[in-house]
């Protein structure tokens, strides 16, 4: 279970890169640093966190280690991409001294800056990125991806004139490139770069920063201007789940993280999430996952 990356503690930490404080005001934001850069200083471990708004890409060249993905702990080996999206609770240990490649990070609002067709590979991101491990088969294919992060990691150490712009066309092409190989594994080598569909990428934004206390699709519905059955459809027609199904696993997850990641108490999590009283939240818990609360703490988190 990662050892100490999954230690608990009264919170989840959110950091803005691993160990800098949360900087909300980040914008057009791209970062590239070697594993061995920050992980090194740490013991090899980075303990399980969150980045408000950060989309982070690993290039792994050599070595391995084991991954928290939410809940979840992933074993992996090189060479292969990782895709850690903004949100999510993660961590690594990585095998000490033999691991090397890229971290790339950057805020989802490239995609803004970068443009409608050049922006679409980074949107495409979040959606492959269901299944974090993509691996890399052949030598070409880790050549390709380390060249555009050793050209990324130049254009930010050197600043020359016009750096930022071709930063965001690096970025963009590490992303096709990420979105072609995931394609290639999961189906028969096509891919389709089509942008997210808009409406449920603002119910997801909204979902994220209301979930604890607004539980009702109206609610969502109405910050949208639609009634709550047009966005039912909507949302289901996208992505062929409903509206409410987001936001009950939404308010599923950040559980499954208390439990795992927090030594709080059951009844404080039920609280803290809104619910009425610890016996509605052990209702809502079983219903989604087959098992307690208590239950699956002792099964994910001992």
């Amino acid at each position: 279970m990662l050892g100490g990356a999954v230690t608990k503690t009264s919170a989840l930490p959110l950091f803005h890169l691993y160990g800098d404080p949360p900087e909300d005001g980040a914008f057009d934001f791209i970062h590239i640093e070697p594993i061995a850069a920050r992980s090194s200083i740490h013991d090899w471990i980075i303990r399980a966190h969150r980045h408000r708004n950060l989309f982070q890409v690993l290039v792994v060249e050599t070595g391995g280690g084991e991954m928290s993905f939410e809940t979840a702990v992933l074993r992996f080996s090189a060479p292969v991409a990782i895709l850690v999206p903004a949100t999510i609770a993660h961590g690594f240990r990585f095998t000490p001294q033999v691991t090397a490649g890229w971290v790339v990070s950057f805020t989802e609002d490239v995609v803004d800056a970068l443009g409608a067709r050049s922006g679409e590979a980074l949107a495409r991101l979040r959606a492959v990125a269901a299944d974090p491990l993509v691996p890399l088969a052949g030598a070409s294919e880790v050549r390709r991806l380390s060249e555009l992060c050793a050209e990324l990691h130049e254009e930010s150490a050197l600043a020359r004139e016009g750096f930022r712009l071709a930063m965001r066309s690096l970025l963009a092409l590490i992303a096709i490139e990420v979105v072609r190989l995931a394609a290639s594994r999961a189906r028969s080598g096509t891919v389709t770069l089509s942008r997210a569909d808009a409406c449920v990428e603002q119910l997801r934004a909204l979902i994220e920063e209301h979930f604890r206390r607004e539980r009702l699709i109206s609610f969502y519905a109405g910050r949208l201007a639609m009634t709550a059955d047009r966005l039912n459809d909507h949302v289901k027609r996208a992505i062929g789940v409903t509206a409410g199904h987001l936001i009950r696993q939404r308010v599923l997850i950040e559980a499954k993280r208390q439990l795992v990641f927090t030594a709080q108490p059951i009844h404080e999590i039920a609280y803290d999430l809104a619910f009425s009283d610890p016996s509605h939240f052990t209702r809502f818990f079983r219903k989604q996952t087959g098992m307690t609360p208590q239950a699956f703490r002792e099964g994910k988190g001992g």
